[in-house]
């Protein structure tokens, strides 16, 4: 799929000359990110194989929420703030809902059971329920007491999002230092083709980075014109269509290393991705708010969004307790996720 890199200067020329044409920028940008993800999946397969799977999954993740934290800055900026919230919350649920069990699918189709380091499941499931807490409190706040909702709920979120942090940070100390012994990853004796030079695979991981970035933000300037063109609800583009396309460049690792039998790396990227957009994107965008954004940004979801998260993370939790798969759990998970996806395409145009 390579040759698709091609469209890569052709969206970025495109959206210089025409860009009106908002259709045929939807497309092409779509057209480039996905042979882009397909060089960021090797390059991380090629740095894990060096640094173990759980730093693996966890530079998969974090490169790849570099675009949604790139898509959702310049929304803050512009003080679209339902749209920051909602690319949040879908991302959320993407990651959590579609990559994990589209990767147990994937994998189990190849092999009869996989297994995984349930212990590192259990962490980031843990860190997911925490985050959805931290969304809980504000939207149950703001139902509760609507007259001094607003202040409340404004000075809350900032605590929040300074607690939120300081809880992903000591995680990430818990798993890589402290107890980094519990989550080594499971044995696997599936054959794998040679890595990529260490020095190859850092120069690719972000010459494509920077590119799924700016062919990400054409995507989303795009993607609400061609929405309407295409009949979608604001609500569906943004939980699912911005989450998908934002989250590529990680499902290609995820399923890659599913397919290799290397479930570790693929519930990793998964989880560790939601668990980081909840606990350290969302966060700091509430205090990015306070500097770029025409006025504070809040941590106050509508209450579906809120019940979509803590219904995926409490699926999450559910189907990796084991520390096994096989493909009907990753079906488990989809049809959830559809659940979802076919609420959100028939709400009226007006969202949630």
């Amino acid at each position: 799929m390579l040759w698709l890199l091609a469209f890569v200067p052709v969206v970025l020329i495109a959206a210089k000359l025409t860009p009106e044409a908002h259709s045929a920028l939807f497309v092409l940008s779509v057209l480039a990110i996905v042979p882009l993800a397909a060089l960021l999946s090797h390059a991380t397969e090629s740095v894990a194989a060096k640094t173990g799977d759980a730093i693996g999954g966890l530079l998969n993740a974090t490169l790849g929420n570099l675009t949604e934290l790139v898509i959702a800055t310049a929304a803050l900026h512009a003080g679209e703030y339902m749209l920051v919230k909602a690319s949040i919350a879908g991302a959320i649920v993407t990651n959590t809902l579609f990559m994990l069990g589209a990767s147990f699918l994937l994998g189990g189709l190849k092999y009869h059971v996989q297994e995984f380091n349930r212990a590192s499941a259990r962490l980031q499931a843990g860190l997911l329920f925490l985050a959805t807490v931290a969304l809980l409190i504000p939207s149950a706040i703001a139902e509760a007491d609507k007259g001094s909702a607003a202040a409340v709920t404004q000075k809350l979120s900032v605590g929040l999002a300074v607690l939120l942090i300081l809880g992903y940070g000591l995680g990430l100390l818990f798993s890589l230092g402290t107890h980094r012994e519990i989550f080594a990853s499971a044995n696997h004796t599936d054959e794998e083709e040679a890595p990529w030079p260490i020095g190859l695979a850092l120069a690719t991981l972000a010459g494509v980075t920077l590119l799924v970035a700016l062919v990400s933000e054409i995507f989303v300037e795009s993607v609400q014109k061609a929405a309407e063109a295409f009949g979608m609800s604001a609500a569906f583009v943004g939980f699912i269509v911005v989450a998908l396309v934002g989250g590529a460049a990680e499902m290609v690792a995820a399923f890659s290393g599913a397919r290799k039998n290397r479930l570790d790396l693929s519930v990793g990227i998964a989880l560790g991705s939601a668990a980081q957009i909840a606990l350290f994107v969302a966060p700091v965008l509430v205090l990015l708010s306070y500097v770029i954004g025409p006025s504070p940004m809040d941590l106050q979801f509508w209450p579906g969004a809120v019940v979509m998260v803590l219904i995926a993370t409490l699926t999450a939790a559910f189907i990796t307790n084991g520390g096994r798969s096989a493909w009907f759990v990753g079906v488990l998970a989809l049809m959830v996720y559809t659940i979802f996806a076919m609420t959100l395409y028939i709400l009226p145009p007006g969202g949630p």
